[in-house]
C-alpha cells in the first residue's frame, strides 16, 4: 500500500510552516508597534532625513528577518528527522485525506432479475438492502481494511449512507445497482472476514433462492481516491436576516 508522495511531503513539512506563520504573525505586530511609535514623533522636513528615516526601518525589517531565518534553520534540522511519517500516513489514510493503492478486495452486489408474473416472491426480497451493504462494509473493516471505497468514493468507519428501495444515498449523490465496494488490505483476511460474517451468510442463501448479484474478486492493484470536500455554490440567508457589510 502506498500514498502519493506530494501528500506525504505536505505531512513532512507542516510542522515547518506553522512556526513560520507563528513566527512571521511576532514580526508583523512587531513591526505595527514600531509604525504606531513612530506616528508619535516628529517627522523629518526634508528629502535627505527623510531616506535617512525609511534606510533605518529597512534596515530594522530586515535584520529581523535575517534572525527569523536564522531561527529557522536551527528548527529545520531538528524537526524534520523527529517526524513519525509513518504515524502521520496512518492518520491521513484514516481520515481519508489522501488515494491509496494496494491490493485488496472488490466486492459488488446486485439485484435479483425480475421474476414471472404471478411469482410468489415479495418484490422486496429481490432488491438490495441497505443492511446487506452495511454487512459487506463492516466485515471488510474488521478484515482488516486500510482504506475503502464505495461507488468510487472514498468511506470511512464513521460514513452514512442510505438505501431507499433500490437507490443508494451517498455524499449527497444517488446511486443504482449494482453496489462496487473495495477495500485495500490483505485480501486473504478480508475474503476470511466476508466468510465469517452471519449476515452475509444470510445474503449467500438469498443469493441462492432468487438470484441476487454477488461477486467477490482480489484485483493485484486497487487504486482509491481521497476524499472530495463539498464545494458551496449557492446559499440564501432565512428571511428577516440582512447581510454584513
Amino acid at each position: 500500500m502506498r500514498t502519493t508522495d506530494a501528500a506525504t511531503r505536505r505531512v513532512r513539512r507542516a510542522p515547518v510552516v506553522v512556526m513560520l506563520v507563528l513566527a512571521l504573525a511576532g514580526l508583523m505586530f512587531t513591526s505595527s508597534a514600531r509604525l504606531a511609535r513612530s506616528q508619535g514623533e516628529r517627522h523629518p522636513e526634508n528629502l535627505a532625513q527623510l531616506i535617512e528615516v525609511e534606510e533605518k526601518r529597512v534596515q530594522d525589517v530586515q535584520s529581523d528577518l535575517d534572525s527569523l531565518d536564522e531561527q529557522l534553520s536551527r528548527i529545520a534540522p531538528v524537526t524534520g528527522p523527529d517526524v513519525d511519517e509513518d504515524a502521520y500516513r496512518r492518520d491521513a489514510i484514516a481520515a481519508g485525506a489522501v488515494p491509496v493503492a494496494g491490493p485488496g478486495l472488490r466486492v459488488a452486489l446486485d439485484d435479483a432479475p425480475p421474476q414471472p408474473v404471478g411469482s410468489e416472491i415479495a418484490a422486496d426480497a429481490l432488491v438490495v438492502h441497505q443492511q446487506d451493504l452495511e454487512a459487506v462494509i463492516n466485515a471488510l473493516w474488521a478484515g482488516g481494511a486500510e482504506a475503502m471505497t464505495l461507488q468510487g468514493q472514498r468511506v470511512l468507519t464513521t460514513t452514512a449512507f442510505r438505501c431507499v428501495g433500490n437507490v443508494l444515498s451517498l455524499h449527497g449523490r444517488v446511486y443504482s445497482p449494482p453496489y462496487v465496494v473495495e477495500a485495500v488490505g490483505d485480501p486473504v483476511a478480508l475474503r476470511a472476514s466476508l466468510d465469517a460474517s452471519p449476515e452475509i451468510a444470510t445474503y449467500r442463501e438469498w443469493v441462492a433462492a432468487v438470484g441476487l448479484g454477488l461477486d467477490v474478486s482480489a484485483p493485484d492493484t486497487l487504486e482509491l481516491p481521497g476524499r472530495t470536500v463539498a464545494t458551496l455554490e449557492q446559499a440564501t440567508l432565512p428571511k428577516g436576516v440582512d447581510p454584513l457589510p
